[in-house]
């Protein structure tokens, strides 16, 4: 079955992610999945290499019209693999391979993945019971989704003391969790939001904090050197973490993680799994790597000085992994070191480019 052009629900998905109907990391990526779901139970496939063709094409068409989206590439990466791996654990049940020496065999994988990459696979064999065997597993993956955000809340008492005092920015979904979570737990907590200019984003995390047992101090984006003094700990969110453990993070966060570096202030992430991406920063221009925002809260369109300037407003900072302390993720924290061998349990190298 060749596809060359995008299936409805695709384009249906492009058109609601660009006019924001769909916003946010975690939304995009559970409808993305929702999405492979129904193509795998309905589309005509009759083995394993016509499925990953179907889909490696239409995450190829999600990669190209949201490039700034590389959760929708992400799952279509981990898809990828999970049908390698139902594939070959069904054809290891038909050689009858005992569940045991099967374990065995996808852990002497993992260490030597890189040289059985060399070995072909034949994906083209007809495989009884891969489709139910891959909806079973995609179950499994939306529970994991439904429950990345309270895995990541529930480390926060273990990193979050009393009397501590706290510095983010902007407003992160799961920051926002993360330290209700904490306030809950802990006593006396000072939160310091740097405000997220032009956007000012930071007031809406403040609004959603406002507590009588926590302190709330809403800062400029200009303070966050003179803040960092007194901070004990920078808790910030990211858009995606890429394969060498930067960040591509919301606009502002390279300044608090120079401060923090500073000040030898910890600096904690809080990145899901599904935002693990390998890739790497195109260029330091950032052409490819960074979307343009309105200006308007920059310098008003008719102001004097706006008929011979030209602004940018940058929507994504890039964050070197050097700057960052501690990824805290579903799965426990990790050092930003740690990332490739993540990657290599998310991921097939085959993978890496769709």
């Amino acid at each position: 079955m060749k596809v060359s052009k995008p299936l409805p629900q695709i384009q249906q998905l492009i058109h609601d992610i660009k006019v924001n109907k769909i916003n946010g990391s975690f939304n995009i990526t559970t409808k993305t999945l929702e999405l492979f779901k129904s193509i795998i139970r309905n589309a005509k496939w009759q083995h394993a290499e016509e499925l990953m063709h179907v889909i490696r094409t239409q995450g190829q068409i999600l990669q190209a019209a949201l490039p700034q989206e590389t959760v929708t590439a992400n799952m279509t990466r981990r898809l990828l693999k999970i049908i390698r791996e139902e594939f070959d654990l069904l054809q290891a049940k038909v050689h009858h391979l005992a569940d045991d020496s099967q374990a065995t065999l996808s852990l002497h994988k993992l260490v030597t993945q890189t040289s059985e990459c060399d070995v072909p696979v034949d994906y083209g064999m007809p495989c009884a019971g891969l489709k139910e065997a891959l909806i079973d597993h995609l179950e499994e993956i939306e529970t994991e989704l439904e429950t990345s955000c309270e895995s990541i809340c529930a480390q926060a008492e273990h990193h979050i003391h009393s009397t501590e005092v706290i510095l983010t920015l902007g407003h992160s979904r799961s920051v926002e969790h993360f330290l209700k979570r904490a306030i809950k737990k802990r006593q006396s907590l000072t939160i310091i939001i740097a405000e997220c200019a032009p956007a000012c984003r930071g007031h809406n995390l403040a609004a959603s904090l406002a507590s009588n047992s926590v302190e709330i101090i809403v800062i400029p984006d200009s303070a966050i050197f003179a803040m960092m003094s007194r901070v004990n700990k920078v808790i910030i969110g990211t858009h995606s973490v890429l394969a060498n453990g930067g960040l591509r993070a919301a606009c502002g966060a390279y300044t608090v993680a120079l401060a923090a570096k500073h000040y030898s202030v910890p600096v904690i992430v809080l990145a899901p799994m599904y935002k693990l991406a390998p890739v790497h920063l195109c260029s330091y221009e950032q052409d490819a790597f960074n979307s343009l925002g309105c200006a308007e809260g920059v310098l008003p369109y008719d102001s004097s000085s706006a008929r011979c300037a030209k602004i940018y407003s940058p929507i994504f900072d890039y964050v070197p992994p050097e700057l960052v302390t501690l990824f805290i993720s579903n799965t426990g924290g990790h050092a930003p070191s740690y990332v490739y061998r993540l990657l290599t349990e998310l991921y097939h190298p085959e993978d890496y480019e769709i």
